[in-house]
């Protein structure tokens, strides 16, 4: 069966349960939240899955490679165990703009095999970008991911069925989490075209009833694949984009 999740922002924790009171109270089908490490806010994305677990028991938090010095035990391990907490997800990250948070050369794959030496427990995802290399590189990465013992994938935003359904193809058997996030401004159009090379298809409009229809299409696929979805409502009404998906 499909498992959906929602990515949510630790803005503040205000903001966050008023979040997470929208989605518990009106939409039953999702079972869980993921927390982005965003450094620009206060809250560690492991902290607010505190904050998470009052809602759910799912709570997935994002944690960035090269924050880890790879030489020292996890900084977060003792917070995840007092939570509970079953899944992380690792990204490799991207470097503070400022440089004012000091960062280390530790990639995804080597933050993959120290969480399943350190915390043999906690299930391990990935993430895979579909629109920063070329498919043949991405299937290899994927591959490398696996063999330092990735549990499965998250992927990055997709905005293209005939795309997913290629990599539909290099998942078969792996436990993967479809991205959706709505575009809805020239803006946004602009930022995920320059900083995450994202090729829109000819009939793509930065509207809400755009996304909403793709993102009901790209569920009814990741059903069709036994696979699993997550939505990242970025810049939108939570309530407001996802009722028209998961009415």
């Amino acid at each position: 069966m499909t498992r959906i999740v929602v990515e949510l922002v630790p803005r503040s924790e205000e903001v966050l349960r008023l979040d997470l009171d929208t989605i518990k109270n009106h939409f039953p089908t999702v079972e869980g939240i993921n927390i982005p490490e965003l450094l620009r806010f206060e809250m560690r994305s492991w902290d607010a899955c505190a904050i998470v677990k009052d809602y759910y028991q799912k709570a997935i938090p994002h944690i960035r490679s090269i924050d880890i010095n790879p030489q020292e035990p996890l900084p977060m391990a003792q917070r995840i165990r007092e939570l509970e907490v079953k899944e992380v997800l690792v990204v490799t990250g991207d470097p503070p703009a400022d440089m004012r948070s000091k960062v280390y050369p530790c990639n995804s794959i080597d933050m993959i095999k120290k969480f399943k030496q350190e915390l043999p427990d906690v299930k391990v995802y990935a993430a895979i970008d579909p629109y920063r290399k070329s498919i043949y590189k991405e299937a290899d990465y994927i591959k490398r991911k696996i063999d330092a013992g990735a549990d499965g994938f998250f992927t990055q935003p997709f905005f293209d069925l005939r795309l997913m359904e290629i990599y539909g193809e290099l998942f078969q058997g792996t436990d993967v989490y479809w991205g959706l996030s709505p575009v809805t401004s020239e803006k946004s159009v602009t930022y995920w075209e320059t900083k995450n090379h994202v090729v829109f298809p000819r009939d793509f409009k930065p509207t809400l009833e755009w996304n909403v229809d793709f993102a009901r299409k790209a569920l009814q696929f990741a059903r069709q694949q036994e696979g699993n979805i997550y939505f990242m409502p970025i810049r939108v009404d939570v309530k407001s984009y996802l009722q028209g998906i998961l009415d």
